[in-house]
């Protein structure tokens, strides 16, 4: 592990797991046992591998409580998606990760939206549920070179009404989507032009290009590729909107990014923050649907100058409030201390870990 050198905390190998993607580890167990006195808390990053039921089995007798962060795992999308998969899962779910879940201090969710979504992939669910946020760092640098720096590597962009793309350009994301409303409204608006930054593990731009059609259109898209860096924050300093019509996303660390810039965002409900954006007026939210995506566009394109304006003022507020990495970090060690104190009497009280209300997810703060 040659990052473990400069990790600002102790690192612990346990060498290669075994069994595949399972990761079977059988000295992690042992470690724990007579280690878990040393920390105050444990926290388990994802499911469907061994690390979680080896952090129950060392620690569901012992004082020092265990919390699970399930990044998405449970979103129903992967239910609908891949079925046999999810039937393989069924095999193991209620002896170990139905149990790593039940007897954790608590269950940590990014959103209320992934809370939601959670409950209904298996039949068998019990937790103590928390929402603590998430967090990403925002832009450092020049802000004006690296937007120069984009448009002198990309110098057809300059000037244009662009909106930005970054991702994967994979059928999640629903870039199909976002190609044929861009091609409906560019026939309409010149100064209208989309950058696609990011790699294409499957090979499906060939394809989207073809969805395009004819060769004006297809010159008014960038495809960039793989963007980091000051480019990568030259693109959002670049850009007039960012747009991810995703058919499911757990976070979306890019639209967080696109908020730090004060970049508004245009995200299907199927982004598990879309309710964020909704009641802070960040973006504007429609279904992951070919109608949806284009109403995404036409509602962004026809407003008027200083409504796009409040859009970037207020999405630079939600980063600040919401997904900025000391939020969120404020906002985990208030659900550790709240549940610590609490023990396993039930779910933390508060502002950290409510319902919320329900939004129409066709709105923003104006009908999209």
């Amino acid at each position: 592990m040659p990052w473990a050198a400069t990790f600002p905390c102790p690192v612990h190998s346990f060498g290669p797991g075994w069994v595949g993607k399972y990761r079977y580890a059988p000295s992690l167990l042992t470690w724990l046992r007579a280690n878990a006195s040393r920390f105050e808390c444990v926290i388990v990053n994802g499911l469907w591998q061994y690390h979680g039921v080896a952090v129950r089995r060392a620690l569901r007798e012992r004082v020092t409580p265990y919390y699970v962060f399930t990044h998405g795992m449970l979103d129903p999308w992967f239910k609908r998606e891949y079925p046999l998969k999810h039937a393989k899962k069924w095999l193991y779910w209620p002896w170990a990760e139905y149990r790593v879940l039940r007897d954790a201090r608590a269950v940590l969710f990014t959103s209320e939206e992934e809370k939601r979504l959670a409950r209904q992939s298996f039949g068998l669910y019990r937790a103590t549920e928390a929402v603590v946020g998430y967090g990403t760092p925002g832009p450092t640098g020049d802000r004006i070179a690296q937007r120069a720096a984009f448009l002198k590597r990309f110098p057809e962009v300059a000037g244009k009404r662009v909106l930005l793309f970054l991702g994967r350009v994979h059928p999640k994301k629903g870039c199909d989507l976002l190609i044929r409303a861009f091609a409906e409204h560019a026939v309409r608006d010149p100064a209208l032009h989309l950058v696609v930054a990011g790699p294409d593990p499957t090979h499906w731009r060939p394809a989207l290009m073809q969805m395009l059609g004819n060769a004006w259109l297809q010159s008014r898209v960038t495809w960039t590729g793989m963007l980091s860096g000051d480019l990568k924050w030259g693109a959002f300093h670049s850009s007039d909107a960012f747009v991810l019509p995703s058919h499911q996303e757990n976070f979306g660390i890019a639209v967080a990014e696109a908020l730090a810039c004060g970049v508004p965002v245009l995200i299907s409900d199927k982004v598990n923050i879309w309710r964020e954006i909704v009641t802070d007026e960040a973006g504007i939210v429609a279904p992951d649907t070919q109608a949806g995506t284009l109403r995404l566009l036409q509602t962004w394109l026809e407003m008027q100058p200083d409504s796009c304006e409040r859009l970037r003022r207020n999405a630079v507020d939600c980063y600040s409030k919401r997904f900025q990495i000391e939020a969120a970090t404020r906002s985990l060690l208030s659900i550790l201390e709240q549940t610590k104190l609490r023990g396993r009497t039930g779910p933390p009280p508060g502002p950290l870990d409510h319902h919320g209300p329900v939004h129409d997810p066709t709105r923003s703060f104006q009908q999209a």
